[in-house]
């Protein structure tokens, strides 16, 4: 079993709501990953989806497209994303990491040469935007073989063949994407965000997480009010950029200070939306 269902589950029993953030390995550059990743466990994240950079990012906006073209050209590949997780857990054997990208890498490595080496490092799920369930029985039976957890995205469109299909090859958590569109793009629609979640859970029986469009403490904490866990990624890739062009190296500390600030807001949310 990953660690994703203990993080879940402890956090449950302490009213709490997961915090995870999602951020580009090699982004500004593959030195910086490591202190970045400590630095969001600093300020509050409870598990980290680590990106592995692409070329063709299609559900990701301008922001997440500019950090992968940057980890890509000094490098960054799949190997080293996994380099990177062990590396991390020489200090850190608690945080779950889960990582996000798409199929070309997968396919290229091969998925049971994934699964085996990403268990390995220290993985605890893979989330790959374009595996849709219908075609996605190697990938989850790769996984499940080595205790990674396939995560899935439901979106507003899904239907409810969808959800049963997610719940039947799922596990960990779900990812909702909160708008139609791209990340970073649109703007939240909380109330039909906090229609849809009780829906979606009581549907895929396992936590919801929400992303797409969260940026600050207030929208995190209203979507904390209704969801399990509360995902950001644009925005966390915005303060790097910002940090990074006004004095080298001091992402880390920005990105601890706005995370400070996102779970002091979930700890303190308002009971409703």
């Amino acid at each position: 079993m990953s660690r994703i269902p203990t993080l879940f589950d402890t956090l449950a029993a302490q009213g709490r709501k997961a915090l995870i953030p999602f951020m580009t390995a090699g982004f500004p550059g593959p030195a910086h990953t490591l202190p970045l990743m400590r630095a969001l466990v600093a300020g509050g994240a409870d598990l980290i989806e680590l990106g592995v950079p692409f070329s063709d990012p299609m559900a990701d906006g301008p922001t997440v497209q500019r950090a992968s073209e940057v980890a890509l050209a000094q490098g960054m590949t799949l190997r080293g994303v996994l380099d990177i997780v062990r590396s991390y857990r020489e200090e850190d054997t608690t945080t779950p990491i889960v990582l996000m990208g798409y199929a070309n890498p997968v396919e290229a490595y091969g998925c049971a040469a994934l699964a085996r080496d990403a268990a390995a490092a220290g993985v605890d799920g893979l989330l790959v935007v374009d595996y849709p369930p219908e075609e996605a029985d190697e990938f989850v039976h790769c996984l499940r073989q080595h205790q990674l957890d396939p995560i899935f995205l439901l979106a507003p469109t899904s239907t409810e063949a969808r959800f049963a299909q997610v719940a039947e090859l799922g596990s960990g958590y779900i990812y909702y994407v909160s708008l139609k569109g791209v990340t970073g793009s649109g703007a939240l629609d909380l109330d039909e965000v906090a229609r849809r979640i009780p829906l979606i859970r009581s549907r895929v029986g396992m936590p919801v997480g929400v992303g797409f469009g969260i940026r600050d403490a207030a929208s995190a904490a209203r979507i904390g009010a209704v969801a399990d866990a509360v995902v950001i990624g644009s925005r966390i890739i915005e303060e790097i950029e910002t940090a990074e062009h006004e004095a080298a190296g001091s992402s880390p500390a920005r990105v601890q200070l706005f995370m400070q600030g996102i779970r002091s807001a979930l700890d303190h949310q308002e009971s409703q939306p």
